[in-house]
C-alpha cells in the first residue's frame, strides 16, 4: 500500500509553497526565504524518490539491500551550494537596503531608475 503522505509529496508541497512565496510577495527577505523553501523541497524529493524500507547505508558488501548513494552525494553538494547562494543573496540584500532604504522589489527598482 502506498501512503499519500511521504517524502516525495511533502517535497512537492514545499516546492509549491516556495513558488507561491516567490509569486505572491514583493519583499526581498521573503523572496530569499522562499528560495530556501524551494531548495528544501527539492532536496527532500530527491532523497526520498527511490526509498525502500529496510535499506542499509551503502557501506560494506551486501549490495542487495543498500540504498543508492548517488542522490545523497548530489544533495550534499546542493546543500552547500544553497547555503552559498543564500549567503550571497543576504549580502546583496544588505547592500541594496543600505543604498535604497527599502525591502520591496518594486520600490527599489523605482528608486534605482531615479538615480540613473
Amino acid at each position: 500500500m502506498h501512503k499519500i503522505i511521504n517524502g516525495e509529496t511533502i517535497g512537492v508541497a514545499l516546492f509549491l509553497i516556495g513558488i507561491y512565496g516567490l509569486l505572491a510577495r514583493r519583499n526581498i527577505i521573503k523572496t530569499i526565504i522562499s528560495m530556501g523553501i524551494i531548495q528544501s523541497g527539492i532536496i527532500l524529493f530527491f532523497l526520498t524518490i527511490n526509498y525502500t524500507r529496510n535499506s542499509i547505508p551503502p557501506i560494506g558488501t551486501n549490495l542487495e539491500r543498500t540504498s543508492d548513494p548517488l542522490p545523497q552525494a548530489l544533495m550534499i553538494t546542493a546543500v552547500v551550494i544553497g547555503i552559498s547562494i543564500t549567503a550571497v543573496s543576504l549580502i546583496m540584500f544588505i547592500t541594496l537596503y543600505h543604498r535604497y532604504g527599502t525591502t520591496n522589489w518594486n520600490k527599489a527598482t523605482k528608486k534605482r531608475g531615479e538615480n540613473i
